[in-house]
């Protein structure tokens, strides 16, 4: 009924209420050159007026624009979108190797922990650009555990975490080893862990920039390491987190998901730490066939954590103090 009160009319038949229809915006191209002297590549869609900001961070093996129908699906949210092609990876990857695309997937200059300080960097960049915006961060798969990483030193840079795809970053609970193995039974492309939708495991051989995800091989064994660790015993910021994970997700699924939040719970003391398993659903849930459902889901939980409340507060805001 709100869409008829706001046109000023009463819904009737002849008034129906129906729903606002999508749009689409078009994507701005950026670059900044972080502290090592690598250009890195990233992308903004933004609304009118955005009501938050939201960052994604991708993972191993594919690049920030396989994330264009997510940010499409905020941005008609009204949420502003940003998304980088990390180091190695996507546009950043070409002009770092000079267009050869054998190379793509590794790190160079400073490693891991020059991925993070690139993250904070655009961080702040956005917070720059928006200083009165509440600020998120979605982190995929590597992406998931790149911003745990970054959470252990710099939550208060953010206003609330979504981790999909991700796991607890310790042996037994985290799969090193060919996530394709439960499922290379089910196809020919190498890529059945994805998604249960075939045309996604198509797309993802067809794509010029995306590669198979062998992190021994692309980082080497000290960055591989590296990516192991637990959530800190304080992060300085009681921040909202969704972890969200599809239950055939072999990276790390619901019993790791589970580990996790319970990490955050009780080594980390943090409040307001919530999961989401979606039954049948393989690595990658924003690609999967209830990729719907779960794009409503984060939206759904992204306005309930960032959008001011009645007295003009947004929750995390709040909750940070």
């Amino acid at each position: 009924m709100a869409l008829c009160a706001a046109r000023g009319v009463r819904c009737t038949p002849e008034h129906p209420e129906v729903p606002v229809p999508k749009f689409a915006v078009i994507r701005q191209d950026h670059t900044f050159v972080d502290l090592q002297g690598v250009t890195i590549h990233w992308y903004t869609w933004m609304p009118g007026k955005p009501k938050a900001i939201v960052l994604i961070v991708h993972g191993v093996g594919e690049h920030a624009l396989r994330y264009d129908h997510v940010a499409q699906h905020l941005v008609n949210a009204g949420y502003g979108v940003a998304a980088l092609d990390q180091r190695g990876h996507g546009a950043t990857g070409l002009e770092q190797y000079g267009g050869d695309v054998s190379r793509l997937g590794r790190l160079g200059p400073g490693g891991g922990m020059a991925v993070v300080g690139d993250v904070v960097s655009l961080v702040k960049r956005l917070r720059g650009e928006h200083p009165q915006l509440p600020l998120a961060v979605i982190g995929h798969s590597w992406g998931s555990l790149t911003m745990q990483r970054l959470l252990n030193r710099h939550a208060a840079l953010i206003d609330a975490a979504v981790l999909t795809g991700t796991a607890y970053r310790m042996p037994g609970w985290m799969n090193a080893g060919d996530l394709n193995a439960r499922h290379k039974h089910l196809g020919d492309t190498g890529y059945e862990w994805l998604s249960r939708d075939p045309a996604v495991q198509e797309a993802f051989v067809a794509d010029p920039l995306t590669f198979p995800a062998d992190v021994l091989r692309l980082f080497g064994p000290v960055e591989a390491a590296r990516l192991m660790g637990v959530p800190a015993r304080s992060l300085g910021a009681d921040i909202p987190i969704l972890v969200a994970v599809g239950s055939d997700d072999t990276l790390g699924g619901e019993a790791s998901a589970r580990r996790l939040v319970r990490a955050y719970e009780e080594r980390s003391g943090l409040t307001d730490v919530a999961l989401r398993v979606y039954p049948g659903a393989r690595h990658e849930i924003f690609n999967e066939i209830t990729k719907s459902k779960v794009l409503d889901d984060v939206t759904a939980w992204l306005d309930a954590h960032l959008v001011p409340d009645r007295d003009g507060v947004g929750r995390a805001s709040a909750a940070a103090g």
